[in-house]
């Protein structure tokens, strides 16, 4: 029962600072464009290099 008088007011520490930690980022911007980075690499198509005549004259 004792233990309670500790574990009741760290587990609501925990809360409020897991609550703070959350909107501190959802205000800051991080989960605006959450698809943007993730289809930018599936999208990333890049051109393929022509290949012209080699010039070799070693």
């Amino acid at each position: 029962m004792e233990s309670l008088y500790l574990l009741v007011p760290l587990s609501v520490f925990i809360v409020v600072l897991a609550v703070w930690v959350f909107f501190g980022a959802a205000d800051s911007g991080q989960f605006d464009d959450l698809d943007g980075p993730g289809m930018r690499i599936l999208l990333d198509d890049d051109e393929p290099v022509e290949k012209g005549p080699r010039n070799d004259l070693a």
